[in-house]
Order: structure tokens, then C-alpha cells, then sequence
């Protein structure tokens, strides 16, 4: 038992228990999870001046930082519990060692102090102070924002110590038991190495929160009135269901119809279109000139965009053709490259930008007001973005689970050349390269990028194939 285990209880209790329990051969490599050691050694780093050191040993020498240190420790009812620290902080006091003792202090990747956070550093004060025989009354939560390390106190009374130890009690008693039922509400496992094998065992579960649309709060409005599954939802009269969930407001009306298609698009694996014949002729009629698409890859935590790609389309509809991919990488964060997308986009000033999500519009504009583009030049860049995401969300119902990139691309059959990527990968290939300027990670992350740019382009053919057909038959 050990506060690892409490961290993994706090997020999900079937998690604890797989931590514990379940083969470790059925895990699956975490990019997230790896982003964020990697991103914690060097905040701590950064924090103790490079002093910082391994062990028992680094303690008694009074070093600033200390990693790697186990405090083996027992609980009434004879419970045993092994803590491990993330770091320890040398502070003034008096301690074993002499004139100095520790805090444990605990690394954040978000903006957000979590519970998880605050009860990590309460659990493991309770026994650094039993190993250090010196009172701890506060933690550290440290951070990195815009390049520099941040630090928050987290003071740790009495009530956070009592609540720790309850919660480490309530872990031990679940964890005699039976492997915990799959949450209902999937949509945070993204990250978890569990994810793959948790899902396999949810497939056949019909939850509701499968359906795209439907988060905790809409799933128990709907078991409310009598609709406890998927197969219940698709065969659900609209009037009817708008009645016991005493719906006036037409926009939830509008909500509730688009969940029971939805919920028969993902049951019968079939699309339903919503658009007008108008809606793609008005499409047809941008691209047909002529077109970018455009993704970057961005560290968030940094604000720091390190790569833009561009794919040049003079025809779709000629195969013949090359398609044109351009890379232009910012690694050092300065507007010189912020500058040469702008140039490269302006190319052909005529040609619409397509994109998948928000993100693309949003920073070119937010770059174009920073570079002093005036207010014509700023309105006529903003429509030339279209959002693919947007555009399939608005035009399609699709059985799929959610509308993200990687899930529409696949279900349309574009595959991407590098294995089990995504996002957090791409990231994770990012820090890697910032520690040890290896290129090999820079070719991963623009072939990724590349492959993000082709399976947006294979969705909108996709879009305007089936659009069209959709339209024809009808």
C-alpha cells in the first residue's frame, strides 16, 4: 500500500485496483503520463538549482532537493504503507539531521491545484514528519507557466491530515474486493493506461455517455425518465421523451432529437445528413479555386506553437496531382517564423484555410492583432478559415463516439503512418527534442503533422462525396 495507489483512487477507484491487481502485459504506454515525469524532473530541477539528489543519503547530507526516497511506515490495525515523496525541500528548522528539515512538495502539468495535489502532500507529511521527527505545516505545489517556476503553498491542518488517512483506510477496504464497475462516463480516460483494456470490457454496456452529447448530468436526466441505456435512447419517441423531461425550451428540444439520432447512427454503424444541396454547392463553390489546410502543433503550458503545416490543393478533384506539404518550424518562439506563416498563407490570398477545430483560426488572429495587421486585413483573414470540424458537426450525424480528428479520420479509412499517435505523443516528441535536440524527434512530429493535414483533407473529400450522394438519392 502507498500513496501512489491513493493518487490513482482519487482519479478512479477501478484504476487503483487494475494498479494493484491487473497484468501489467494489458497496460499500454502512457504519453501523457511520461510528458509529465519528464516535465516534473525539470521543473524540480530548475527549482533546487540543480541540487538535487537521490536517497536517504542526499537527506543526511542537506542537499536542496531530494528524489527517490521510500518512508516505510505503520498505520493502526497493523496496516503497512510505503510512501513515496515526489520531492522533498530542504527549509530552516531542526530535524535528525540537524538545523534544516523537509517539506514534500508536488508537481502540477495544468493551471489547476486538484484535490489529488493537496492530499498527496498531507498523506506524506503525516510520515515525513514520523522519518525527519520535525512538525511540517505546509507543502509545495510547483509548476511551469511561460518558462518560469511557479510555486504554491499548500498548508496541511488537521482536517486535510484526517481526511488523507480516511481515504487511504476507504483504499485499503476497496481494494480487498472485486475489480470496481467501469465508469459510465468515459470521456477523462483518454489518458489512462487501462484505457485499451477497459474499453474492451465496455463495448457491449450500451451506456449512454458512449453517445457523443451525453456527459454525467444529461445520462441521469434521461435515467430519470425511464431511458437507462443506448438501444432504449434510439427507440425513444421525441414528443414523448420532451414530455417527461418537461422540456419547453426549444433549443433542449433540438438537443434531445439530435441525441436519439445520434444514438441510431451509432447502433446501426449508418450517417444521416442534415445539410442542404445549397450548403455544398456554397463549399464546393470556395474550394473549387483552390485551398489550404493548416494544423499546428502547439506545448500549451509554454503558449509556445512549434510547428505550423501547411497542404497546398489546387484541385481535389485531380488525383493526378501533388499535393503540396510545407513545414515551418518555430523553435525558439519568435515572430521571424510566426511572420513566414503569414507569408505562406497570403500566397494565395484568394484560397479559403481549412482546419479541424478551433485552435488554427484563434491563433492566427490573436498572432495577426500582435504583428498589427489592421482591422480589413484581420476580417478578411477570419473568413477564409473553415472549420472541418464544425462543418462535419453541423452536416453529419456519424456513429461514432466522439468528433475528434483522429476518430473521424479513421472512420472514413485514412491511416496515419506512424502507429498509436496522437496529440500527446507529438507533445511528448516535443520535450524530447527541448532536452536533447536529437532530430530524429522533429521527422516524427512533421510526418505526424503531415498526416494530420492529409486526414483532414481525406474528411472533406469524405464530406463532399457523400454530401453529394446523400443529396442525389434524396
Amino acid at each position: 500500500m502507498n500513496n501512489l495507489l491513493l493518487k490513482s483512487y482519487l482519479r478512479c477507484k477501478r484504476k487503483a485496483w487494475l494498479d494493484l491487481w491487473g497484468k501489467k502485459s494489458l497496460k499500454t504506454w502512457s504519453a501523457q503520463q511520461s510528458i509529465h515525469l519528464i516535465t516534473e524532473f525539470s521543473n524540480f530541477n530548475k527549482f533546487t538549482d540543480g541540487d538535487l539528489f537521490k536517497g536517504r543519503k542526499a537527506c543526511e547530507k542537506g542537499v536542496k532537493g531530494v528524489i527517490g526516497i521510500k518512508i516505510r511506515d505503520t498505520l493502526k490495525n497493523n496496516l503497512k504503507i510505503e510512501i513515496n515523496p515526489s520531492l522533498l525541500i530542504r527549509t530552516n528548522g531542526d530535524s535528525i539531521w540537524g538545523k534544516y528539515k523537509y517539506l514534500p512538495a508536488v508537481s502540477k502539468l495544468g493551471r489547476r491545484t486538484t484535490r489529488e495535489h493537496q492530499l498527496d502532500l498531507a498523506l506524506c507529511s503525516i510520515f515525513i514528519e514520523r522519518f525527519q521527527k520535525a512538525k511540517i505545516e505546509y507543502g509545495l505545489v510547483i509548476s511551469s507557466q511561460n518558462h518560469k517556476i511557479c510555486t504554491e503553498k499548500i498548508f496541511i491542518n488537521k482536517k486535510l491530515r484526517e481526511k488523507a488517512i480516511n481515504l487511504f483506510f476507504e483504499l485499503n477496504e476497496s481494494l480487498k474486493h472485486k475489480i470496481p464497475n467501469i465508469t459510465e462516463n468515459r470521456k477523462k480516460c483518454s489518458i489512462c493506461s487501462w484505457k485499451q483494456f477497459c474499453d474492451k470490457e465496455a463495448e457491449s454496456n450500451g451506456f449512454l455517455t458512449d453517445i457523443d452529447g451525453i456527459g454525467s448530468k444529461t445520462s441521469q436526466s434521461l435515467k430519470n425518465a425511464g431511458i437507462y441505456d443506448v438501444k432504449q435512447l434510439a427507440s425513444c419517441d421525441k414528443s414523448r421523451l420532451k414530455n417527461k423531461l418537461s422540456i419547453n425550451d426549444e433549443n433542449d428540444f433540438k438537443k434531445i432529437n439530435q441525441l436519439i439520432n445520434q444514438s441510431k447512427s451509432y447502433l446501426s454503424g449508418l450517417p444521416i445528413h442534415l445539410k442542404s444541396y445549397k450548403d455544398l454547392l456554397d463549399l464546393l463553390k470556395k474550394l473549387n479555386q483552390g485551398f489550404y489546410v493548416f494544423d499546428i502543433e502547439s506545448n500549451p503550458d509554454d503558449n509556445h506553437d512549434f510547428l505550423y503545416g501547411l497542404l497546398s490543393i489546387e484541385n481535389i478533384n485531380d488525383q493526378t496531382k501533388n499535393f503540396v506539404y510545407k513545414s515551418i518550424l518555430n523553435l525558439k518562439n519568435t515572430n521571424k517564423y510566426n511572420l513566414e506563416i503569414f507569408k505562406q498563407l497570403n500566397l494565395r490570398r484568394s484560397w479559403p484555410i481549412l482546419h479541424f477545430g478551433e485552435t488554427e483560426k484563434i491563433t492566427m488572429i490573436k498572432m495577426a492583432k500582435i504583428i498589427n495587421l489592421n482591422k480589413f486585413e484581420i476580417d478578411y483573414l477570419e473568413s477564409r478559415f473553415i472549420d472541418l470540424h464544425l462543418l462535419i458537426r453541423n452536416s453529419w450525424i456519424l456513429p461514432l463516439k466522439n468528433y475528434s480528428l483522429k476518430t473521424v479520420a479513421n472512420w472514413v479509412g485514412f491511416e496515419w503512418s506512424q502507429k498509436n499517435i496522437g496529440g500527446s505523443k507529438a507533445l511528448y516528441w516535443w520535450i524530447q527534442y527541448s532536452n536533447t535536440k536529437e532530430n530524429s524527434f522533429l521527422e516524427k512530429i512533421i510526418t505526424y503533422n503531415k498526416d494530420d493535414c492529409l486526414a483532414t483533407l481525406e474528411i472533406i473529400k469524405w464530406h463532399l462525396d457523400n454530401a453529394h450522394k446523400f443529396l442525389k438519392e434524396s
